[in-house]
């Protein structure tokens, strides 16, 4: 069983930033491909970001060159600084597992809230 706990949400104006952390419990969270999701209000949950074992990323279209995803396993947790924020990015933000590589995800957090403002 994996445990993830999101941490980093608040409330933020339009073209601000957060950072976003997500710790994992596991002695083998090096080994997990690590997702970022997001659901807005009346909206389906999407994926933002994503990061394999070896460190490949994968952004929605929406948040490249904005988002960034980052993993340090020493810490045994994953990063999402997010930049440059719009109204649009509200949501809350949910960190996930996939223990296989190869999906899907297997575990979910709790989420935590991000709030943009004009």
């Amino acid at each position: 069983q994996v445990q993830l706990v999101e941490s980093g949400g608040g409330l933020v104006q339009t073209g601000g930033s957060l950072r976003l952390s997500c710790a994992a419990s596991g002695r083998r969270f090096n080994t997990y491909t690590m997702g970022w999701f997001r659901q807005a209000p009346g909206k389906w949950r999407e994926m933002v970001a994503a990061i394999t074992s070896g460190g490949s990323t994968n952004y929605a279209s929406s948040v490249k060159g904005r988002f960034t995803i980052s993993r340090d396993n020493a810490k045994n947790t994953v990063y999402l600084q997010v930049n440059r924020l719009k109204l649009e990015d509200t949501a809350v933000y949910y960190c996930a597992a996939d223990p296989s590589g190869t999906g899907p995800y297997a575990y979910w957090g709790q989420g935590t809230q991000v709030t943009v403002s004009s």
